[in-house]
């Protein structure tokens, strides 16, 4: 079950955890093209991914096209995974990307989460702004790839 709608403004975009109104072509196109985590990533995979995710929030130009998107794969209970957080580049710099992550930590239905999680090679400063840090014991964490 998805979680509460969650509408705000930032600067001149709308930032909205609506699902229906993901541009799925949008986001894929930046997942497979311009991403460095999910390159190639087929558009089936990025539709069921968002379908699957109970949280997820857009961000919005004036003209209502997609310019930003994050996602959070959760039970709304105990657990939660950030991921596939991108803003276009034309939109970039004035902390959309801080306002979507914001947006979503921030839900009501996941603020209190004890375990959440994300990856990156690159946004640490962001992330840390949102109280993420390194994993305390790496050494108990294992992962599977297929």
């Amino acid at each position: 079950m998805p979680a509460a709608l969650i509408e705000t403004i930032h600067d001149e975009y709308e930032i909205s955890t609506d699902p229906a109104r993901v541009d799925i072509d949008v986001v894929h196109r930046f997942l497979s093209e311009e991403s460095y985590w999910a390159m190639g990533r087929d558009r089936e995979v990025v539709a069921r991914a968002i379908a699957n995710s109970n949280l997820v929030v857009g961000a919005y130009a004036p003209n209502g096209a997609q310019v930003g998107f994050a996602r959070m794969v959760t039970d709304l209970a105990t657990w939660g995974w950030l991921c596939d957080v991108f803003v276009l580049s034309g939109h970039r710099g004035s902390g959309l990307g801080s306002a979507m992550v914001a947006t979503i930590v921030e839900h009501p239905e996941v603020a209190e989460i004890h375990w959440q999680f994300l990856a990156t090679a690159d946004a640490h400063g962001l992330y840390a702004k949102f109280g993420f840090t390194s994993l305390d014991e790496p050494q108990r964490w294992m992962h599977r790839r297929s």
